[in-house]
């Protein structure tokens, strides 16, 4: 299921967890973020933190692309794994276990595990001194059984859930939603 490309920052509304892909030389890497926003709706853009010293950041900076994807709680173990360890030192996608398929529009592995995935291309920016990368996503698609029709439907199965890191390996899963009547400007008294 494809979300509609201009409202393919919906996903990142409810703030969770995400990961990230790069890829450049033949050298891959994946790592855990949990700074990422919703930046623009046409097109649409985004924003990660990504730190200068690591290899991904050098990777996306080489490449000009990367992969964003939200993690469900089923992934979670895989997640705190991918970002509790560093790509200098080793193979995450080999030492985790990590299954890949290739990204429709870009060149950067995604992550089966999880349940949804954009696929971004780097927009220059003068923001490097704060360890922004600003992202214009190109393709997005997610896993119809948690989204479509450009609506999250989380249904009852737990492990499908979106998850919010707090630290130390805690995790929180989104809640239940509801839903509001609009509220007419004057009705109040």
């Amino acid at each position: 299921m494809r979300p509609t490309l201009s409202r393919a920052t919906q996903v990142l509304n409810h703030g969770p967890i995400t990961i990230i892909s790069s890829v450049h030389g033949g050298r891959s890497n994946v790592i855990a973020a949990s700074w990422a926003m919703p930046l623009d709706f046409n097109p649409p853009k985004l924003v990660v933190v990504v730190v200068s010293r690591t290899l991904t950041r050098q990777l996306i900076e080489a490449s000009g692309v990367f992969g964003l994807q939200l993690p469900s709680r089923g992934f979670a173990a895989q997640t705190l794994a991918v970002g509790s360890h560093a790509g200098a030192d080793l193979d995450k996608f080999s030492a985790f276990d990590l299954d890949t398929f290739a990204a429709q529009i870009i060149d950067v592995p995604m992550l089966t595990g999880c349940i949804t995935w954009m696929e971004c291309t780097v927009i220059a920016d003068e923001s490097q001194r704060h360890d922004l990368i600003i992202g214009e996503v190109v393709a997005a698609y997610a896993d119809s059984r948690v989204y479509s029709n450009n609506r999250w439907h989380f249904g009852d199965d737990p492990d499908l859930r979106t998850c919010h890191y707090v630290a130390g390996g805690t995790f929180f899963t989104n809640g239940d939603a509801f839903e509001v009547a609009p509220v007419s400007a004057g009705s109040a008294d």
